[in-house]
């Protein structure tokens, strides 16, 4: 697989920061820069310490992960990060106006082949790359978080990118280790920003209600249905769930109890003040003093996740996820 001379990372919020550690650990050359000092001050500790626990987690080789640090470059200037870099990946806040401003720069101080991607989580291709001049070679990489532990990727191409955009923007995923999925058209939230906006408001809802508590909603998510998921996503479940019969016989007996369930369901459009308050001090309250042991603990999760269903994975999905 070709894979880039160079990575610039250009935003070192979380996002950012994962990118980097991701790049870092593959021994990639990658180059990081924020405009603001005290981002990049906390990045330089980040990236080295996310890279480094991908090690401990035993999702890459120390020996690839140290030669990478070595490589990784703090840059002073957004044209030291970019100038000789093959592939650019915008990180920054979901801003339309920050990120055209920012883009127009890189595209600026770009070299003529080099791929620019945005880290948009539901942001219009055609808005984020609105005044660049070169669409042909632009395109969203939506990864999630922590990107440098899960390997989803969202692949959101502008309409004027071009096919070996596309094509290097995947093969350069694939050599992460991640496994790019492409939309086939632009929508807001794209696919899991809008799953996951839709799951999440009911479980919002299901917390304000008065029906369960924050920590036991959450339990009866990720012990639930994500288990299902993560092994066979929302259709194969229910697919699969009917035994020979498949979705038709699925439809079929239980359908009604689904459509009843559907009537009832939150369908408000926004929390008012109350309401927001209300969550917060629910959210804060079940998991206080507890942050960094429970981020530790769910990185130790994921990785545990990734490795039962790589080693569960027939030889004939390796390429597909």
């Amino acid at each position: 697989m070709t894979i880039p001379r160079k990575v610039a990372v250009i935003g070192a919020g979380d996002i950012g920061v994962g990118w980097a550690a991701l790049c870092a650990s593959a021994g990639w050359p990658v180059a990081i820069f924020d405009l603001n000092p005290g981002t990049m001050e906390r990045a330089s500790i980040e990236v080295e310490r996310r890279t480094r626990a991908l090690v401990a987690l035993g999702r890459a080789p120390e020996s690839i992960v140290e030669r990478g640090l070595t490589e990784l470059v703090r840059a002073q200037f957004l044209s030291e990060a970019v100038g000789d870099a093959d592939w650019i990946i915008e990180a920054i806040h979901e801003d339309v106006a920050a990120k055209q401003k920012l883009l127009v720069g890189i595209e600026q101080q770009a070299g003529d082949d080099a791929l620019i991607t945005s880290s948009s989580s539901g942001l219009d291709p055609t808005e984020i790359f609105g005044r660049m001049r070169r669409l042909d070679r632009c395109l969203v990489t939506h990864p999630l978080n922590p990107p440098e532990l899960i390997p989803l990727v969202e692949v959101v191409p502008e309409s004027r990118t071009s096919a070996a955009s596309m094509s290097r923007a995947v093969e350069y995923l694939r050599s992460l280790g991640r496994f790019p999925i492409v939309l086939k058209k632009s929508i807001p939230g794209y696919v899991v920003g809008r799953v996951s906006a839709a799951v999440w408001r009911e479980c919002i809802d299901l917390v304000l209600q008065g029906v369960i508590s924050v920590d036991d909603l959450d339990r009866a998510v990720s012990l639930g249905p994500a288990i299902g998921w993560a092994a066979a996503g929302p259709h194969l479940t229910y697919h699969l769930a009917a035994g020979e019969g498949g979705i038709r016989s699925f439809t079929q007996h239980l359908l009604a109890s689904f459509e009843s369930w559907w009537q009832q369901l939150a369908h408000w459009a926004q929390l008012d003040p109350d309401q927001q308050r209300a969550l917060i001090q629910s959210i804060e309250r079940a998991y206080k003093g507890k942050v960094e042991f429970l981020r530790e603990a769910r990185d130790r999760r994921l990785s545990a996740i990734l490795r039962a269903l790589e080693q569960a994975r027939a030889p004939s999905e390796s390429g597909s996820g």
